[in-house]
């Protein structure tokens, strides 16, 4: 994985957060919780693994919807923000974090109703081999979002200290293919890129936003969104 010592370092942890999701990015937290629950949908009683759960935004939010959440993730700081966001939200007996590596998953095949990773792929040096282990431990459905290589990403991408890895359609399809997964649905949003968003305040971000959503719903806007999300169904 890129990046590794940067994302595992604890006033990384500490400050991911408001870093990200405040501002602008409040944006962008609530527009990517909206796609994992609309993927993901009713998870009452559901057994769901998140891969790459960081400060457990998407996990706390699924296990106060009922889910039952296993949490994994390579940073013991990322996820010590986790276990206290847990706590604060009163649902620290549904999710269980554990340190671990993507590649090499702690479970026996067809354990999960459903398997996640968000803000995951653009980092991963293996893709094909993260996605196959996440489909072995799934029963049904693995859900997951990409950035695009041919959006304004590719700009943005210039700047990451740490890199990112882009993805075309074909590219998402040969993994999907490789893995034992079939592709259920899909959708594609955010014409400018996610840092733009940070580094503004909520009220501009908000103008921006409406104008990004317009270009986005012509003819060719959906090409150009640099994110997609994938949800996919165990073949």
């Amino acid at each position: 994985m890129k990046g590794q010592e940067w994302y595992q370092a604890d006033d990384v942890a500490r400050e991911y957060d408001s870093k990200r999701f405040s501002k602008g990015g409040r944006l962008i937290d609530r527009r990517e919780k909206q796609a994992v629950l609309s993927a993901l949908g009713p998870v009452e009683g559901k057994n769901v693994l998140e891969i790459a759960c960081g400060t457990g935004r998407f996990t706390v939010m699924l296990a106060e919807r009922g889910a039952n959440v296993v949490g994994l993730d390579i940073s013991a700081a990322m996820m010590a923000q986790g276990r206290q966001k847990a706590r604060s939200a009163g649902v620290g007996d549904r999710i269980e974090f554990i340190r671990g590596d993507a590649a090499r998953l702690p479970f026996p095949d067809d354990h999960f109703d459903a398997v996640m990773a968000m803000r995951f792929f653009h980092l991963a040096d293996t893709p094909a081999k993260f996605l196959a282990e996440m489909r072995r431990v799934s029963k049904e459905q693995v859900f997951f979002d990409t950035f695009n290589s041919f959006s304004s990403r590719v700009v943005y991408n210039w700047l990451l200290p740490m890199g990112s890895h882009l993805y075309s359609r074909e590219d998402v399809e040969q993994l999907l293919s490789g893995a034992g997964l079939r592709l259920a649905d899909e959708s594609h949003d955010f014409i400018l890129p996610y840092g733009l968003y940070r580094k503004i305040p909520n009220g501009i971000a908000g103008e921006l936003r409406e104008l990004d959503e317009t270009i986005r719903d012509n003819e060719f806007g959906e090409k150009l969104s640099s994110v997609s999300y994938w949800n996919a169904e165990v073949v």
